[in-house]
């Protein structure tokens, strides 16, 4: 097999009995000894960074059956990649080794990622997460699952990565929920295609996460309505605004738990056969946009809602986005519930990390089929873990503590302030 030919996994095991299946590049990550430029930092500790295997570990850890799939190179940094993950509990069967591609590492600062500050330098081009396609990750590895979580970092890696998660975005019987993290790396998108690109998937997926910056910086909407107006077509679309809150819009009609069996199941009375559609179809094609070398179909979907959303430009129309390719369909049936959570107050030790735990915090609730505004507290509650512990990862609260918190009235809930170490012994610090 020549250099050029990217091989098959080695085994396509099925992701049947999974809760989550989480699919991109895991990377080695270099961490700062000490806090500064990178060109001032004299060592580095190896870890493990990217987005995706950091949302496996922390469901993982969190007692949920949990799979990363990936490629890693045929090298010493692919095989700490898979014994550490899978050392956090995280089912690693699905992961491909490349002998031709290294696997990727970067080197970063420790500051945070919305500052000037933060440095970043990848070497990954040419890795072997970079050669994931249709036809080295079989889709049997992801079938099965209750959940499906994607990030746009991946579309960003290389065409044919692309590809990949416009496959498995595409409508299909039995398709798992997806779940999206915009997750923009301006540093990965040179060409530009980030912002027409990720609205694609976006609008695809029936979860999406997106930081209120990221909206702003890619579509120009930076009010979660605007941004809801922007992403009309997702079941449930939460807005991150970095420490304030996060704001979560569903619709009512496309409320839905999920069963063991990884299928959307609608609760008694609810409008079954329109909203299950939607869900397993997922959206369809539509006006094209370009990314690098791949053409694609900017999505639209199902039938036209029987009510107005709040803050949409048009009755249950997307907004269009100007330069971008315009919705060509109506979004999900019915009105949003439009839930708020405000974020504790945090003491930060370090500011990376913390969209991968919200994320993870949220799919957990998710997957456990808590009400929304206690979804988007464990979301929260993940966050401030991972901002209170040094490194991308840190330990969850236990269950029992997680539930407790997530359950305070709105008063206690404005007094929590956590700080290092909260997750274990020692307990959280309360303000007036």
């Amino acid at each position: 097999m020549s250099a050029s030919e990217p091989e098959p996994l080695v085994a396509a095991s099925s992701g049947v009995g999974t809760d989550v299946v989480c699919l991109g590049e895991s990377m080695v990550a270099f961490l700062p000894s000490r806090a500064g430029r990178l060109a001032d930092v004299p060592s580095f500790t190896r870890a493990v960074g990217g987005a995706e295997s950091n949302v496996a570990c922390a469901l993982a850890a969190a007692g949920h059956r949990a799979r990363w799939v990936g490629r890693v190179g045929r090298d010493g940094f692919g095989d700490h990649l898979v014994d550490t993950i899978a050392g956090y509990g995280v089912d690693v069967d699905a992961v491909g080794r490349d002998p031709h591609r290294p696997t990727g590492v970067y080197f970063r600062t420790d500051e945070d990622r919305a500052t000037d500050a933060h440095e970043v330098v990848y070497y990954r081009a040419g890795s072997a997460a970079s050669a994931m396609s249709p036809a080295t990750v079989p889709y049997d590895s992801v079938a099965g699952a209750r959940i499906l979580h994607l990030t746009g970092i991946t579309a960003a890696l290389s065409a044919d990565c692309l590809a990949l998660m416009r496959d498995l975005t595409a409508p299909r019987p039995g398709r798992p929920l997806v779940s999206f993290d915009v997750n923009h790396r301006p540093g990965l998108w040179r060409d530009g295609g980030a912002s027409a690109v990720l609205l694609e998937l976006a609008r695809r997926a029936d979860v999406v996460f997106v930081g209120a910056d990221e909206a702003a910086a890619l579509w120009g909407a930076a009010e979660p309505d605007a941004i809801r107006a922007v992403l009309a077509e997702p079941a449930v679309l939460v807005v991150k605004r970095g420490g304030e809150e996060a704001v979560a819009f569903e619709r009512r009609a496309a409320s839905f738990a999920l069963s063991n069996a990884g299928r959307a199941e609608f609760p008694p009375g609810g409008r079954k056969p329109q909203a299950r559609r939607h869900l397993r179809h997922g959206a369809r094609g539509g006006a094209p946009v370009r990314e690098g070398e791949g053409w694609g179909k900017a999505p639209r979907s199902g039938p036209a809602p029987d009510a107005p959303a709040p803050g949409l430009a048009a009755p249950g129309l997307a907004a269009p986005v100007p330069g971008l390719p315009a919705p060509t369909g109506p979004a999900h049936p019915g009105p949003d519930t439009v839930t708020r959570a405000p974020a504790p107050r945090v003491t930060v030790v370090s500011p990376v990390g913390a969209g991968d735990a919200f994320a993870a915090g949220f799919l957990s609730a998710t997957l456990r089929g808590l009400d929304m505004r206690t979804r988007l507290r464990h979301g929260h509650l993940m966050a401030a873990a991972a901002l209170t512990a040094p490194g991308d990862l840190a330990r969850p609260p236990h269950r029992a503590r997680a539930d407790r918190l997530a359950a305070l009235d709105e008063a206690a809930w404005g007094t929590l302030h956590l700080g290092p170490g909260w997750t274990g012994d020692d307990q959280e610090v309360r303000t007036p």
